[in-house]
């Protein structure tokens, strides 16, 4: 199935974006692992997501070791290892948010290919993954984000990975609608997940110096609409810096191209196409002449940092580029228009709403 290269007018042209793909597939593992960069660790979150992007970007193959390496290394609880490196655990503890990422990959996938033997190849082990996820609900709904090497579960939560995996949970009911394998566990943990994220993000560790705690509750789903306007409006100013991108934390003069195109997503997922495409535009000075992207840029020293071509600042250029030209039938994958409604939940067990809303579409 043939489909067509992404591009943005004014932007990124098809060619350019044939090129990031192959400064993706250029850093891939013999054994199909995608690191941050060459030399560097591999989670499993930014290896899907560099699947994703090489998957519209042409890298067909190079895409599918990528998910071959996701079957091969999966624990039979469902988990990856934090970190490898070099083909080597390097941190043998697991995160939630990371082994939920799958789920969005094939689905990702099957909107692209429309490959139902790829979906049911790769299904058991998003079976695997979400259900160790819901396993993992704390009692107020947010997600414990890490059990430790020696088996400590930490008790608290990311707003971000949170709202990550709100996404995750929403794209694993899609494909077990599309298998027709029911999982209602996944939407009742999804619903008291969304409640979580949308009304008690005080209950989350406190990271609002990040920008990804901004954005991550609209760009995973969880917020939409005039709540989703008001929440990217308060703290526009704090975190975007014209002409460059976004900062990754509002304390360092540093602006980084993966959460600059995360943060167009999500505006696109609004609505927002203009802004969308500006910050696209704005982040682009990250680009070398071969199509790969610096990570980041320190605007008073004038100077890229890290010294590093990232693989998953790449990803992100193109899943947006994607997104905002509406060019693969993936471009909805954060948008989500080809997701299950919202999940609310039947009973919220805070303590302090009340305990008998029914499982509805999104309010």
């Amino acid at each position: 199935m043939g489909v067509k290269i992404p591009s943005l007018a004014g932007v990124l042209s098809e060619a350019d974006v044939l090129a990031t793909g192959a400064s993706i597939a250029s850093m891939q593992e013999s054994d199909g692992a995608i690191p941050w960069t060459v030399g560097e660790h591999v989670d499993v979150w930014n290896h899907v997501e560099a699947a994703m992007a090489l998957q519209v970007a042409g890298q067909v193959k190079a895409s599918h070791r990528a998910y071959d390496w996701c079957l091969a290394s999966q624990r039979p609880d469902g988990s990856w290892p934090i970190k490898y490196v070099g083909g080597t655990i390097e941190d043998d503890g697991a995160e939630t948010n990371m082994s939920a990422y799958l789920a969005v990959g094939v689905w990702h996938h099957w909107l692209v290919r429309r490959d139902l033997g790829f979906v049911r190849r790769n299904w058991p082990a998003v079976q695997r993954a979400l259900d160790w996820v819901v396993s993992m609900q704390l009692g107020w709904g947010g997600i414990a984000w890490r059990r430790r090497a020696d088996g400590t579960v930490d008790q608290e939560a990311l707003l971000a990975g949170s709202s990550s995996m709100y996404h995750a949970l929403k794209a694993g009911v899609a494909l077990a609608e599309l298998l027709e394998s029911s999982q209602p566990e996944w939407e009742i943990a999804a619903g008291r997940l969304r409640h979580a994220v949308r009304r008690h993000p005080d209950l989350f560790l406190d990271k609002q110096q990040f920008s990804m705690d901004w954005y991550y509750p609209v760009l995973g789903g969880a917020v939409r609409g005039a709540e989703a306007q008001d929440m990217i409006a308060a703290r526009w100013d704090q975190f975007v810096r014209p002409g460059l991108g976004i900062l990754c934390v509002d304390v360092n003069p540093w602006v980084t191209g993966a959460e600059t195109c995360e943060l167009a997503m999500a505006l696109d997922a609004m609505g927002d196409r203009q802004r969308a495409i500006g910050l696209v535009r704005d982040m682009q000075h990250l680009r070398s002449d071969e199509g790969a992207y610096w990570t980041g840029y320190v605007y008073p020293d004038d100077v890229f940092w890290p010294v590093e071509h990232t693989t998953y600042t790449a990803a992100a250029v193109l899943l947006a580029v994607d997104a905002l030209g509406d060019c693969t039938p993936g471009a909805d994958i954060m948008r989500g228009a080809t997701l299950p409604a919202d999940f609310r939940p039947m009973a919220l067990q805070c303590g302090c709403e009340p305990m008998a809303e029914l499982v509805s579409a999104s309010s």
